[in-house]
């Protein structure tokens, strides 16, 4: 019977999300769907007891301007020696857990400290907001209901199991609980008992929250044993047009390019890899291997997951990056003026928020080419100008 429902309940469906209109109205048609899949009426009806729009969700969803942070200034602010100090004494802390995290999925403890980090400061602040309010707050709204109506009704499946409680249960403004902030329907597909209570407490519990992180990661398709960001030099020959999350080549080419590790040695010879500049030619470099890609599951912010994946390197003893002398960044208006520009040739952004993401990227290294400019990738207000 909880297969089948569990089937049910994650089945992919073609049934369009719907979004927006009066709350109650709103709420009875996420009942009518979730009925539909097999959740009992009344668990149905308790979960939604109470519930109602939370403002704060929405001002929160609307304010994250800390993504149109360069990745220096970013991660600058990101990395403390702080956190550093705590993330070597969680990893011994809890040295056992991630010694099973590493045997069972292959993934490094660094990964998973990092963050451990950035989401919660290790579990110190997990979010104050009603978790049932924010995600019906973000169904509800029209912005990405195709992200949180699913979200919505997997916290039922939650509620249902006995891993929250809608009336008490808090987190993130987006949704998320637990010290490594997942989502109700990672928690109910990926969540692990890491301290063998027969208790899946992804908010008390940190070998809970680590283990089924290291699931999550794995679901994704982390590649075990494998990197998955490394500081690199590059030479000044290089085509920057072939730098960029959306151009590969092996290492072995890349190394033939002239590129070489700043400390160590580069990964597996006939491994894929990315050469990537967050912030052009003249500032930091790395090179991004498969397991990179992961991170953008995790976390859409580019920014962000660079942050989190240069930070795992230096939790597995990397050095401090070289920051180099790159160009002043945008600012955040300047970002939305070239976004606009930029979409009034027929690039498509990813929308025009000011943020500088992969899809901005790959448009600003098509028209550095086309304009005969270096074509890493990273816009300054010579390309502005010009366009």
């Amino acid at each position: 019977m909880r297969a089948a429902l569990a089937l049910a309940l994650f089945a992919s469906t073609a049934q369009a999300q719907t979004c927006g209109g009066p709350v109650g109205a709103f709420i009875d048609g996420v009942k009518a769907e979730a009925r539909s899949e097999g959740l009992p009426a009344a668990t149905i009806d308790a979960f939604f007891q109470g519930a109602q729009i939370d403002p704060a969700v929405l001002r929160a969803d609307r304010s994250q301007g800390v993504f149109q942070r360069d990745f220096v200034d970013f991660s600058r602010r990101l990395i403390s020696q702080n956190r550093i100090d705590n993330g070597a004494a969680y990893g011994r802390r809890f040295d056992s857990t991630f010694d099973t995290i590493e045997r069972q999925f292959g993934i490094p403890r660094g990964v998973l400290l990092a963050f451990w980090a950035f989401e919660t400061d290790f579990g110190q602040v997990q979010g104050s907001f009603n978790t049932r309010n924010a995600l019906l707050t973000l169904a509800h709204d029209c912005r990405r209901p195709d992200l949180f109506r699913p979200q919505l009704i997997a916290a039922i499946e939650l509620y249902r199991r006995g891993g929250m409680n809608p009336a008490t249960t808090t987190g993130a403004w987006a949704g998320e609980i637990g010290q490594l902030q997942k989502l109700p329907r990672e928690i109910v597909r990926q969540g692990m008992d890491g301290d063998g209570d027969g208790v899946v407490d992804l908010k008390n519990s940190s070998p809970d929250a680590l283990m089924t992180g290291a699931n999550v990661l794995s679901s994704l398709g982390w590649r075990a044993n494998e990197p998955w960001l490394q500081e690199i030099i590059v030479p000044d020959t290089l085509d920057w047009s072939q730098t960029g999350l959306n151009h590969k080549a092996s290492v072995r080419d890349w190394a033939n390019r002239g590129v070489r590790a700043r400390s160590g040695s580069l990964g597996p010879a006939n491994l894929p890899a990315s050469v990537l500049l967050p912030m052009g030619r003249n500032g930091p470099a790395f090179l991004a291997y498969p397991n990179f890609e992961v991170y953008f599951d995790w976390n859409k912010s580019f920014v962000y997951v660079t942050t989190a994946a240069y930070f795992a390197t230096r939790l597995e003893g990397a050095p401090v990056y070289d920051a180099g002398n790159p160009s002043p960044s945008l600012s955040g208006e300047e970002m939305t003026l070239l976004q606009q520009k930029l979409t009034a040739r027929g690039y498509d952004v990813g929308g025009i928020d000011g943020i500088l993401g992969a899809m901005t990227r790959a448009a600003v290294q098509a028209e550095q080419v086309r304009l005969g400019l270096p074509a890493d990738a990273w816009p300054t207000r010579a390309l502005l100008d010009r366009l």
